[in-house]
């Protein structure tokens, strides 16, 4: 009788699923936080066109993979998650390649909708860490995941600024497909999917838990809609946030580094309020924490909208992540210890779909609304997050 395989070393599956979300999502944001620049280098004159075009091309791409996630999730329970991934970042090495060749703004927007198509490589990459990882190691090793999924687009824009300044914004496109190429050949040679997961026999699962049983969770439909809320105010940025520095005065040579470190800015303070979250949960329940953070968020919006001078709009970016990522994980966590352990698979579902549905309308909108004004984005930016502080505050208290 063959001796089963042995299980495969699970830190080493983790660190080839985080070395590989951190370049993959490095190589994201090397170009597309520069998208409104690269569409007037293929002839897009006017602010307002530019910004819509850029709201769609941002927005396309994680609106398909929304529709394209549950399909994928099945072909992964049968085939591997591995299968998925590697499948997912050799796509993006290929479009990348292709954005970079592009002639007209349409194709750039195509482009983006056949990436939705293979996308989703993020959630399937905490799951593969998860699975992989000891039981009282999974908490850490999705942490691990989420803090790479963070510090890629800290670092991105700064790289991908100072690329644009030196070789140009299409060549960009090109080094962003050797990023992928990186992180497709990590996963492929470091990842060893374990036979427990390979093996999909055995009995039926039990029946997972409905949306209409998840409804009568206290506050999952709260939970739902403020992380939404908070994904639709995030993305809003980056339709527009290279031409508002612009048309607040600053020279149009440095706008593509700037624009690089705001964004830089607001992704590593997003960073370090998801790892401060633990901490203040500990002191202060999420009933108080998110309406806290979202209306730092709320303020640092405002900021944005005065069009304040440049080193307060760095201050103000700052502030805006730390309240968007401390507000964010409470969410989540509060919604871990609402549901039962059978019923975290399928609410993180729900929350997945809402937080893809927000990535999806929020460069969309941001777009439409910045081809009237510019500063009205920064505005309903602020408008939206007292909503959100206001409405948590009140729901998430009244059971209380």
């Amino acid at each position: 009788m063959t001796a089963p395989a042995p299980e495969p070393d699970w830190r080493r599956n983790l660190v080839a699923v985080v070395v590989a979300a951190f370049i993959g999502f490095t190589g994201f944001t090397l170009v597309m936080p520069f998208l409104p620049l690269y569409f007037e280098e293929l002839g897009v004159s006017s602010p307002g066109a530019t910004a819509i075009w850029s709201g769609l091309s941002l927005g396309v791409t994680p609106a398909v993979t929304a529709v394209m996630a549950p399909i994928w999730a099945r072909v992964a329970e049968r085939f591997g998650r591995k299968l998925m991934v590697v499948r997912s970042l050799g796509s993006f090495v290929v479009i990348m390649s292709l954005m970079g060749l592009v002639q007209a703004p349409w194709q750039v927007l195509a482009l983006r909708a056949v990436q939705g198509f293979f996308a989703g490589y993020g959630p399937i990459a905490m799951t593969m860490a998860a699975e992989s990882a000891p039981a009282d190691r999974v908490a850490s090793a999705i942490g691990w995941v989420q803090t790479a999924q963070r510090l890629g687009p800290a670092l991105g824009p700064v790289i991908g600024g100072a690329l644009a300044a030196a070789l140009g914004l299409r060549q960009t496109f090109f080094v962003a497909a050797l990023f992928y190429l990186t992180a497709f050949a990590l996963v492929v040679g470091g990842y060893r999917e374990s036979g427990r997961v390979r093996d999909r026999g055995g009995p039926a699962p039990a029946t997972p838990a409905t949306w209409a049983e998840l409804k009568r969770v206290p506050h999952f439909v709260l939970f739902v809609g403020a992380v939404f809320a908070l994904q639709l105010v995030d993305r809003s940025f980056g339709p527009v946030l290279p031409l508002y520095l612009r048309e607040i005065g600053i020279a149009e040579a440095h706008v593509p580094f700037l624009s690089g470190v705001v964004f830089t800015t607001m992704a590593a303070s997003a960073a370090v309020g998801n790892q401060i979250t633990p901490w203040l949960l500990r002191r202060g329940s999420a009933a108080v924490l998110v309406p806290a953070s979202a209306a730092v968020a709320c303020a640092a919006a405002a900021v944005f909208g005065a069009g304040a001078p440049l080193p307060l709009l760095l201050s103000a970016a700052g502030l805006f992540g730390v309240g968007i990522g401390v507000a964010t994980t409470a969410l989540y966590t509060a919604a871990t210890g609402a549901v039962g352990p059978q019923a975290r698979g399928p609410a993180f579902g729900y929350l997945t779909t809402a937080y893809l549905m927000g990535l999806a309308l929020s460069p969309v909108a941001a777009g439409l609304v910045g081809s009237l004004s510019m500063r009205a984005v920064f505005v309903a930016d602020a408008v939206g997050l007292a909503s959100v502080a206001a409405i948590v505050r009140r729901g998430m208290r009244a059971a209380t």
